[in-house]
Order: C-alpha cells, then sequence, then structure tokens
C-alpha cells in the first residue's frame, strides 16, 4: 500500500508519515499446499487504516447505470465509470467465485502516476473483484480499466487468485501517458511466493522467444491458453527505452530494477519479510541473508539514482521470486508467517535494550533514527502494531465454487489477532467487522477493531508474560475452527443439493455468529487481563479459606531483567546505589 512517491523516497519506509501504508502478501499455490488449497494472505498496515470487513452485495444495474471512484486512501472523489449489468457478492478482498486480491505499494519511479486518473489501486481491487470470476479475468480487468481511465496512483504488486491459479501482477503508470506498464507471473504450482513493498518481478520470458508468455496484445489468447504462464505489457520495455530509464537488450529488462531499484531500505525493511516467510518453508535462505539486510546488495556497476539502468547496474544477489516448501503449507502455517517477529535472527527486536524489561518485539515509528551523525533503524517485521485489518484467503477447488471460499480475517496486529473463518458467499457481515461501526477516531466497544487493540496495547507493556496468554487463547479458536469447517463445509453441502440459498444462510449464519462471540469473549479477555496485570503485577486469585470474609490475591512482582539492571547503572551511576 502507500510508500513512496520517488526513488529517493524509498527511505521513506523508515520515516514516519501516517497516511502511508505499507503491507504484506504470501502467495501458497494448490501443490504448495496441504489441503490443496491456493491462498494468499495480506496485511493492510496504516496508522490511519480502520480495521472493518468491506462488502459489497451482488448486484443488477440498470443500462446506463454510473459508478462513483473514491480513492481508497485518501477519500476523495475521483470520478465516474459505466457501471456493468451484474457484480457479484465480495466479502473484503474475496468474492463468491472465490477470486481473491490482495496487494503491497513499492512506490517506485517519482511521477510515474497518471495526473487525472481514475482508477487508483484500491478501487482496481474493489471493482475487479466485483466483475471477474478468475485471476486471468483479473488481470485482463485491471489491464483494462487503467488504460481506459488512467491510474493515479504509485507503483503495486498484486496477489491475484482462484481455486486454480495464483498470479503476482506488478504495475506502474507511465506519467504524461494514460494507463500503465505491467508484467503478470503465474506462480508454478508447488511453490510459494511473496511481496512486501519492493518490487519483485525481475527478467520474465518474452514472447517472441516463449510460447508460455504473451504480451497483453494477446489477451484472448492468454485467456483461453491455460498454458500461458506470463503475459506483460506490449510497452513495458520499450517505454522504458523511449524514456530513458533502460539501456540494453530486451531479453536483459528487469521490471523491478527499473521501475523500483531495490535501495537498502528496499531490502532491510520490505525483502527482508519476504525472507523470513521463504525461511520457514525451505532451506538454503541464509545465503540471501546479506541482501536482504540490505549489508550487501551487489552489483557490477553502482546505482545512480536518476541515470538510466543497465543490466549492470541490476542487482546480482536478490531472491528467488518463488522458492519449493520442503513442506507443504497449511492455513495455520500462513497465520504464523503473518506473525513473524524475525525471532530466531540477530535482529529479533526482542533481544535487544530497546525491547525494554520484557522484551516486546515492538517499536513505535519512527523507524529511522540518528544518533552523534550516525543513521541508524529499527527492523520492519511482517507483524506489526498499525495494521488495521489482515487476512488469509482459502479459494478451494475441491468443494462447490459458491460454497468454497473462505476469507481468514482479523483485525489489529496479526500476531495479536485471531483469524475467524468468514464465508465469502455471506450475504450479511458481523456486526463486530462491520463497516460503520467505529472509525480510526471514534471508539465502539462493539467493534473488533477496537477490542483487539486493547488487548495487544496492553500486552505491550508486559510482553513475555501477557502474550503468551494471548497466544494460547488464538491458538484454541483458530485450530478449533479450521477442524469445524470441515463438518460445517459438510452440512452446507447437503443443503445445498436442495436449497442453494439455505446453505447461503447456514455459512452467513456461521459466520456472524462466530465472529460476534469472538469479539464479546475477546472483551472479557481484555477485563481479564487487566485485573491480572494491573500496576506492573501479577495477580492470581486464591480461594478463600473458611472463617475469612476475603482473601487477597497472590500477588507476583516480577523484576526487570538482569541485562536492564545493567543498563539502568551504567546509565545512571552511584545515583541508585544503597549505602
Amino acid at each position: 500500500m502507500k510508500k513512496i512517491l520517488t526513488l529517493v523516497l524509498v527511505m521513506m519506509c523508515l520515516i514516519p508519515m501516517t497516511r502511508v501504508k505499507a503491507c504484506t502478501n504470501f502467495l501458497i499455490t494448490k501443490g504448495a499446499s496441504t489441503d490443496g488449497s491456493t491462498m494468499i494472505s495480506y496485511a493492510a498496515d496504516s496508522h490511519v487504516l480502520y480495521g472493518e470487513l468491506y462488502y459489497f452485495p451482488a448486484a443488477d444495474h440498470p443500462e446506463g447505470a454510473m459508478r462513483d471512484i473514491y480513492d481508497w486512501d485518501s477519500g476523495k472523489y475521483l470520478g465516474q465509470i459505466p457501471e456493468v449489468p451484474h457484480t457479484y457478492n465480495v466479502v473484503g478482498n474475496m468474492n463468491e467465485w472465490q477470486l481473491a486480491i490482495g496487494e503491497t505499494t513499492y512506490g517506485g519511479l517519482p511521477n510515474m502516476g497518471n495526473e487525472g486518473g481514475l482508477m487508483d489501486y484500491g478501487s482496481l481491487i474493489y471493482i475487479t473483484l466485483q466483475r471477474c470470476k478468475t485471476a486471468r479475468e483479473a488481470i485482463k480487468n485491471i489491464a483494462e480499466l487503467t488504460s481506459l481511465y488512467g491510474y493515479p496512483s504509485d507503483g503495486e504488486s498484486f496477489s491475484i487468485a482462484d481455486p486454480e491459479e495464483v498470479w503476482i501482477m506488478e504495475l506502474i503508470g507511465k506519467g504524461k501517458e494514460k494507463g500503465i506498464v505491467w508484467v503478470a507471473r503465474r506462480i508454478p504450482d508447488g511453490y510459494v511466493s511473496g511481496h512486501a513493498n519492493q518490487a519483485r518481478i525481475t527478467t520474465f520470458p518474452l514472447a517472441k522467444k516463449n510460447k508460455t508468455s504473451v504480451t497483453s496484445k494477446n489477451m484472448n489468447k492468454f485467456l483461453k491458453d491455460k498454458n500461458i504462464d506470463c503475459i506483460y505489457a506490449d510497452d513495458v520495455i520499450s517505454f522504458a527505452k523511449k524514456n530513458n530509464l533502460y539501456v540494453g537488450p530486451d531479453e536483459l529488462f528487469s521490471f523491478s530494477d527499473v521501475y523500483n531499484p531495490v535501495t537498502f531500505s528496499g531490502a532491510r525493511a520490505c525483502d527482508i519479510r519476504v525472507w523470513a516467510m521463504f525461511n520457514s518453508v525451505t532451506d538454503g535462505m541464509e545465503q540471501y541473508w546479506d541482501y536482504a539486510t540490505g549489508r550487501d546488495i551487489k552489483r557490477s556497476k553502482p546505482y545512480i539514482e536518476g541515470q538510466p539502468q543497465t543490466p549492470e547496474t541490476f542487482p546480482t544477489n536478490r531472491m528467488p521470486l518463488w522458492v519449493k516448501p520442503t513442506e507443504k503449507v497449511s492455513v495455520l502455517d500462513m497465520m504464523r508467517f503473518m506473525r513473524d517477529h524475525l525471532e530466531g535472527t540477530e535482529l529479533d527486536m526482542s533481544l535487544d535494550l530497546g525491547a525494554g524489561p520484557f522484551h516486546c518485539p515492538y517499536r513505535w515509528r519512527p523507524m529511522d533514527f540518528e544518533v552523534d551523525g550516525v543513521e541508524y533503524v529499527h527492523e520492519r517485521t511482517t507483524a506489526t502494531q498499525q495494521t488495521g485489518f489482515s487476512f488469509i484467503s482459502q479459494s478451494r477447488s475441491n468443494t462447490i465454487p459458491q460454497l468454497g471460499g473462505i476469507l481468514w480475517f482479523g483485525v489489529d496486529d496479526a500476531a495479536s489477532t485471531v483469524y475467524c473463518p468468514m464465508y465469502t458467499c455471506m450475504t450479511e457481515i458481523p456486526l463486530c467487522y462491520r463497516q460503520g461501526n467505529g472509525s480510526i477516531m471514534e471508539y465502539s466497544d462493539t467493534a473488533g477493531f477496537w477490542i483487539f487493540n486493547q488487548v495487544s496495547n496492553f500486552a505491550y507493556t508486559k510482553y513475555n508474560y501477557i502474550h503468551p496468554e494471548i497466544e494460547k487463547l488464538q491458538s484454541e479458536y483458530e485450530t478449533k475452527w479450521v477442524e469445524q469447517v470441515k463438518d460445517i463445509d459438510a452440512k452446507a453441502a447437503s443443503l445445498y443439493e436442495n436449497n442453494p440459498r439455505e446453505a447461503v444462510a447456514y455459512l452467513t449464519r456461521f459466520s456472524n455468529l462466530e465472529a460476534d462471540s469472538l469479539v464479546a469473549n475477546w472483551k472479557m479477555f481484555y477485563q481479564y487481563l487487566f485485573v491480572k496485570y494491573m500496576d506492573g503485577n501479577i495477580k492470581t486469585a486464591r480461594e478463600v479459606p473458611e472463617n475469612y470474609k476475603y482473601y487477597a490475591p497472590e500477588v507476583i512482582q516480577p523484576k526487570y531483567s538482569d541485562d536492564f539492571y545493567r543498563a539502568i547503572i551504567e546509565q545512571t551511576g552511584d545515583k541508585l546505589k544503597v549505602y
């Protein structure tokens, strides 16, 4: 999501900008998942994004109907476009046909957005979900909408999945020319991929030399021929050459390295999140550690901002676009990936002084700071405190198509949320996630966003004591639901045979009851935690003995760690010494 406007501002992903959003996506193909699902994950991270579950009911539209377009980030009115005759049911970022779309904004070169363009990246997502059934249709729709109406946003990476295929599509505007340049690649079955605010597609197979690659001029072939695994804008290379962005042979052209060259922050704050997921699923990722930390981005010739890129200025030690996992990935694994804090690496923030005495793996913004003229950064991990909402989409080809989509949805910090199963055929959104129930500046005691923020923000104060309690309850819910949906699926399928509407109503009731019950229980969970841990104590109730009117709880007052005490003494000297 929103991060940078110019190449120089790639460093801005380390600087506080409250309107900025920065996200993480992981992509799992059918052959890489434990149950044959395709999955994508998405964390919508922003200090001003309210966590709620968007809903667009299926609808028929009269001839001549128009649709208002508002920029997703700013809320600004952009204009109107003609509506289509029928739009599909959309729950969050997934529709009734199990098409799911996520994104991360990489920004890219400056001044590439189309001034006056109507199709911002958020509108592209939600309009495409309402109009398309498959990933290939979605790619076509995105290309056509931006060509017709212009694209005012920054460079984007889209994750696009249906029950059969998973694609990554990367795009950027053409400045004064209407439309976008773009490349889309299908993730090979059995592999996984990811992106996190840094463009990831480098070189790609050219249509002239590869039967499985076509340009945008052959869109119909792309839609029909399932062997096609790469499609790109016909002018993606010629546009770069014409504008002196790239000098070199076509076959060595790298989309990412021309339109979003990697800098220290592009690796350290962005690609390192992909590295963490890859490192969880496959061997050999240590060879990319120096790249992912930004310490050693190898190039034959130095990258100079504002100069045309050549193959010699492209990094030679970048991570692959996809890897094959050593074991297949489950929904629960995806939830774990979204909760990563770089544990097990030297960059684990729970281990340094900034974690405080209770090892909190978070740092408040800004992420960059300077001491004695030397610049430093805090880490940008996958799990982060400013998440509005996140999800894992599960598109399943082994179920009735209209009943198979599940959006595992959560609000607030992914490490502290609970992912609740929202069936994407549902026709009503739970009150706790419903749009309009609270806002980023309006508290609601029935809104999941605020209840989960109460728990997580309290946990940050005594993290190594409180967070394990969150993890325990979190695991109980998610493990239960993963098993429970098997029975729910079977019941819904049985109902569908005789009455499809009753099956949809059944799944709607299930998702609504589970979500609202979760948030009500999480509210009580916060009350329990607050009573137990307030004022730096840990209180445990004790049974009242016979002949006692009341009995005080057991109170533990955990000490700071020895390292933290030493840091205090190092700073204060003998001021606190007992004589």
